[in-house]
C-alpha cells in the first residue's frame, strides 16, 4: 500500500539528495564534465565571507519571520473561530496570499515599498513622515522581506489552527466558565494547550520555510541593489552559484550546510516539545 508513495519519495526526494551530497564532493569542470575535489568545496565554505552573510541573513530573517507568523496565525486563528457575521468571508481573504501568484505578490510590495512613488511612503508622507528607502537602504530591506515572508504565511498557518481549535470540545469552556475564567485565562488554561501539536507543526513548517526563502529576495531586490548582500539567504547564494556562476559543486556545499542547519535545528524542536506539546 504504501509502495507508490515510497517510489514517489525515492525519486521526488531521496535520490536527489544523494546526488546533491556527492556533487558537493566536485568541481565543474569544461564540457559539463566534474572534477572529484574532496572536501574543497566545504574548506572554502567555511572561510567564504558570502556564505558567513547569507547564513546570518537567513538566521535574522528566520528570528523575525517565525515568532511573528506563529503568533499572528494564532490571534487571526482565534479570532475567526468565534461566532461573527462574515467569518467566511474573512477566512477566504487571509487565504488568498496562498493561492495568489508569488511573482504577482512580489511586483505588488515592490510597488508599495518603493521610496518615490510607493503607496507606504505616499500615505506616510500625509502625516509628515519621511518613509525609508525599504528596498535600497541596506538596514531595511531585510525587514521589509520579512513582512512581505509574514504577510504570506499567515494564511495558511491559520487555517491549520482553525482546525485545531475547532477540535477542542466545548465542554471545557463551558465548565471554565461557570468556575469564573475570563477568556484571556480560558485562553492560556485551555486553548494553547489543546492547540500546541498544531502549533508544534506550525512552528516546525514555519522554521524550514524561513530558511528556504528566495523567492522574495530574487523577485523583490534587483541584482545591483546595495541592499543585496544584506538580504540573500544561502538559497540565493545557491542559485547564484549553481545556476549563474555555473559552480553546481560549490553550490551543492552551500546546499548541504542548509540541510544540516535545518536538522539541527528541528531535532532541538523535536526533543523540546516533548515539554510543551500536550497529545
Amino acid at each position: 500500500m504504501i509502495f507508490p508513495t515510497f517510489i514517489g519519495l525515492m525519486v521526488l526526494n531521496i535520490i536527489p539528495a544523494v546526488q546533491t551530497l556527492l556533487l558537493s564532493f566536485e568541481k565543474a569542470g569544461a564540457f559539463g564534465k566534474s572534477n572529484w575535489v574532496g572536501f574543497d568545496n566545504y574548506k572554502k565554505l567555511i572561510q567564504d565571507p558570502a556564505v558567513i552573510k547569507a547564513t546570518i541573513n537567513t538566521l535574522k530573517y528566520t528570528i523575525i519571520t517565525v515568532p511573528s507568523i506563529v503568533i499572528l496565525s494564532l490571534i487571526v486563528a482565534v479570532l475567526l473561530n468565534q461566532k461573527i457575521k462574515g467569518k467566511t468571508v474573512y477566512r477566504t481573504i487571509y487565504f488568498l496570499p496562498m493561492v495568489a501568484a508569488p511573482a504577482a505578490i512580489a511586483m505588488v510590495w515592490r510597488w508599495l515599498f518603493n521610496s518615490e512613488y510607493g503607496l507606504i511612503n505616499y500615505l506616510l508622507s500625509m502625516v509628515g513622515i519621511h518613509g525609508p528607502e525599504w528596498l535600497t537602504n541596506p538596514n531595511v530591506a531585510l525587514i521589509s522581506i520579512a513582512i512581505v515572508g509574514v504577510w504570506s504565511a499567515i494564511g495558511y498557518n491559520m487555517v491549520l489552527l482553525l482546525a485545531g481549535l475547532q477540535e477542542i470540545p466545548k465542554d471545557y469552556y463551558e465548565a471554565a466558565r461557570i468556575d469564573g475564567a475570563s477568556s484571556i485565562r480560558q485562553f492560556f488554561t485551555i486553548t494553547i494547550p489543546l492547540v500546541s501539536p498544531t502549533l508544534f507543526f506550525v512552528l516546525i513548517t514555519s522554521v524550514i520555510s524561513a530558511f528556504q526563502v528566495f523567492d522574495i529576495i530574487f523577485m523583490m531586490i534587483d541584482k545591483t541593489s546595495t541592499a543585496l548582500e544584506g538580504t540573500q539567504s544561502l538559497v540565493y547564494l545557491f542559485y547564484k552559484y549553481s545556476f549563474v556562476l555555473n559552480d553546481k559543486g560549490y553550490g551543492s556545499a552551500i546546499v548541504m550546510l542548509l540541510l544540516t542547519i535545518i536538522m539541527i535545528i528541528t531535532v532541538i524542536q523535536v526533543k523540546c516539545q516533548k515539554k510543551w506539546v500536550n497529545y
